[in-house]
């Protein structure tokens, strides 16, 4: 577990208080800016800086390895793009920071913000991802972007064939951390990795929760990261976010797949109050395509073994059980406690919430309540004094968007993986490809065939590191700027070509290292 150095008790502006690291470093107004980011704040229409940029700004300046959480929507892509700007040498045409997101969107969000923010310094910026044409995308690279904004599986895509160069790169940052461990970028991101700079640069990593597996990639990548965290909801790392949803009596199953498909996560336990709907529950999610089994007092003895098996082995992503059955049961790195149904008992509210959220990490305790059951709710977490977050039940629109996202980011993946002959065998069926695509009445043809490719990946849960501690790193001459670690024991780590795309097999497999985040 990656160790989280200082904490401080301080309260902003807004009351959010702050874990801050040793040797903090005072914040900021937009009055203490340089007059370069001063003219860029008034184009952008600040009156102020928000607390997040407030705090971390002088960090990012000042070339300190820094974890920043801060809740959505705070203002986090101001805070690391303003400073950038500040560092980037206008003359020097080469991607000097590359910032990872995990969707197209947030791509296209950052970018604007960096444009907007330019102003006439000379700065250029790219943004990069899937599912649209190359050309602009090398164009903007030719052109000589400094800032390069993408996916990771986009970018990697341009660094293995050579059309993006990191030589020059000072900077990397990973917005919305948590958010692209979900998305299953974390292969696209340890390759990416092999194409950085030996030399030291500097790493940032801003999320809105920091959950163990993001603690553990934070590691992998950053050196000797420091820790700031604002968020109000969640002073520390260590805690569990309540939440709950409203969702309609009847149709509860449909869902609890909804609200899996969102936030898709890495392990969870399902609680229900009564055998049957453990049955009835696992059956659904079986049915969904979701790697899931039961566990009951009905459960015959082997079948309770093979299942107890799976659960040792951490092998089973989603373990539907009542709280009789779960006794007992401590699953390493349970990101997800669910509760199909409120607790006929509040004090097994404690009990199952408490599964998640253990050493050190933070968890998520997710409850479904249908009319008056988010009274009760309600009433349990007034006499536990907690902090209970109620969230919309994600629309069809949502749902769609997201596994249209996770599908395109596993397809290039798997494209990438495929060698000469693959390639080869797959081109006949390109033409027959276009011509479904156009043709209206056999789309639902294709959406068999994603659908079929979508319940696969479903079998397994979402690649992540596993827990291992990394690899220690050396120690850094004071006041450097920290190095990005690449933390691949026993792996001679080699430069990339500059040309041309490389032979499959090259530069390592894509797969976790022995060093897990």
């Amino acid at each position: 577990m990656l160790p989280v150095t200082g904490e401080g008790g301080a309260a902003s502006e807004d009351g959010e208080r702050l874990i801050e690291p040793e040797n903090a470093l005072p914040e900021t107004t937009l009055e203490g800016l340089p007059a370069s980011l001063r003219a860029a704040c008034a184009r952008a229409g600040w009156t102020k800086l928000l607390p997040v940029q407030a705090r971390a700004i002088p960090y990012v300046l000042a070339g300190r390895n820094v974890m920043v959480q801060s809740r959505t929507g705070s203002g986090k892509t101001g805070a690391f793009i303003l400073p950038i700007l500040e560092r980037i040498d206008a003359a020097k045409a080469a991607c000097q920071a590359l910032v990872l997101v995990p969707t197209r969107e947030l791509a296209q969000q950052v970018a604007r913000e960096a444009e907007l923010l330019r102003g006439d310094r000379g700065v250029r910026t790219a943004v990069v991802y899937g599912g649209v044409k190359y050309g602009p995308q090398l164009d903007a690279f030719r052109a000589g972007a400094q800032i390069v904004v993408g996916t990771p599986g986009r970018i990697l895509d341009h660094l293995l064939k050579g059309t993006l160069n990191l030589d020059a790169l000072r900077i990397l940052v990973f917005d919305e951390a948590d958010r692209m461990l979900s998305m299953g970028f974390y292969p696209d991101m340890k390759r990416v990795q092999q194409f950085l700079p030996r030399r030291p640069i500097n790493g940032y990593m801003f999320s809105a929760t920091f959950p163990s597996f993001v603690l553990r990639l934070a590691g992998e990548f950053l050196r000797n990261p420091e820790f700031l965290s604002l968020s109000k909801d969640q002073v520390h790392v260590a805690g569990t976010d309540h939440i709950f949803y409203l969702v309609p009596g009847m149709q509860r199953e449909r869902s609890l797949v909804r609200i899996i498909e969102m936030e898709n996560p890495v392990s969870a336990i399902i609680f229900c109050n009564m055998k049957s709907t453990v049955h009835f529950v696992t059956v659904v999610l079986k049915r969904f395509g979701y790697d899931a089994d039961e566990l009951s007092s009905d459960l015959a003895q082997g079948a309770r073994e093979r299942v107890m098996g799976r659960v040792r082995k951490g092998a089973l992503r989603f373990l539907v059980a009542t709280d009789v059955a779960a006794r007992g049961i401590d699953i390493p790195d349970l990101t997800h406690v669910i509760q199909y149904e409120p607790p006929e008992d509040p004090e097994l509210y404690i009990h199952r919430a408490g599964r998640t959220g253990r050493v050190g990490a933070s968890g998520t305790a997710i409850t479904l309540v249908a009319g008056m059951e988010q009274f009760n709710l309600r009433s349990i977490a007034r006499n536990y004094n907690i902090n209970l977050q109620e969230r919309t039940l994600p629309s069809d629109e949502d749902i769609e968007a997201i596994v249209a996202q996770r599908v395109i980011a596993s397809l290039e993946a798997h494209l990438r993986s495929r060698d000469g002959l693959e390639n080869e065998r797959m081109r006949r069926f390109i033409p027959l490809g276009r011509s479904l695509a156009e043709a209206e009445e056999e789309s639902p043809l294709i959406a068999m065939l994603l659908d079929d490719y979508y319940q696969r990946t479903l079998q397994a849960p979402p690649q992540s590191p596993t827990g291992e501690a990394p690899e220690e790193l050396p120690e850094e001459p004071e006041y450097e700027p920290r190095e990005i670690s690449g933390s691949d024991k026993g792996v001679k780590r080699k430069r990339p070509r500059k040309r041309g795309p490389r032979r499959r097999g090259e530069g390592g497999s894509g797969g976790p290292p022995p060093a897990e985040a």
